[in-house]
């Protein structure tokens, strides 16, 4: 019915780009926060090439944790950002003051702006519920379960997996399969009956590195390659699209 293997038996959906459209929200503000920061940085013979919203989210950003995004973005323009601490104040120039100045503009904006999602994914979503198979979201965002509430999805899922989970859990960010191994152990399905919806490359990566039994690219972007080379056993541009293949 859902353009899915037959012995699936659980769907583990990313949020942002997937479910939501908050990948915008997080690109304006991951652009804002790391131009800032270069324009003050870099030395008036050699200008650093600004942040891209679209490759450079892309490459280095999307699907991770915050701290690993603001790492791998400076080290793209041979920067290293002293580490700090965690509750390191936004206004600190560290991996994490930085990362924290980022989302105070996401919360920002979601206060201001709300949240809108895919209406395909979730017409896609809610025939997962009706078809008995079970549901949860894997995120690398802090602010999942605020986006859920805004949104309205929250109840259609079962277990939830987030940046809080990951950080009181100490588990390792997309590529790495930790998020997502959790997520079905909570669930108690074995990866191999389970299928990842991915729109990040990263994210991607970390379901078929987790062994799981299907992983579906999301290209939002134009990024279909990129998803199939790392992992996607099938790209669509929504969700819904699986629908519309029986």
């Amino acid at each position: 019915m859902l353009g899915l293997p037959g012995d699936v038996t659980a769907c583990l959906f990313d949020l942002d780009g997937v479910l939501t459209q908050t990948a915008s929200v997080h690109r304006a503000a991951w652009q804002e926060t790391f131009n800032d920061c270069l324009r003050r940085w870099e030395p008036e013979s050699e200008p650093l090439a600004p942040f891209d919203p679209a490759a450079d989210y892309n490459d280095y950003v999307d699907g991770r944790p915050r701290a690993d995004g603001v790492r791998s973005f400076f080290a793209s323009r041979g920067i290293t950002v002293p580490e700090g601490e965690p509750d390191d104040p936004p206004d600190r120039d560290t991996v994490y003051g930085i990362g924290g100045r980022k989302n105070q503009i996401v919360l920002r904006r979601i206060r201001e702006d709300g949240v809108q999602v895919f209406d395909g994914a979730v017409e896609y979503l809610r025939a997962v519920e009706r078809a008995g198979l079970r549901r949860a979201v894997v995120s690398a965002s802090q602010n999942t379960r605020e986006v859920l509430r805004v949104t309205g999805l929250t109840d259609l899922f079962e277990v939830i997996v987030d940046g809080v989970v990951a950080k009181e859990e100490k588990l390792r960010g997309k590529p790495e399969p930790d998020t997502f191994l959790a997520c079905a152990k909570r669930l108690g399905v074995e990866p191999r009956a389970a299928v990842v919806f991915e729109d990040a490359v990263a994210g991607v990566a970390a379901g078929r590195a987790g062994g799981f039994g299907f992983v579906v690219g999301v290209d939002r972007v134009g990024h279909a390659e990129d998803l199939r080379r790392n992992g996607a056993d099938v790209v669509v541009e929504d969700p819904v699209d699986l629908l519309e293949k029986q």
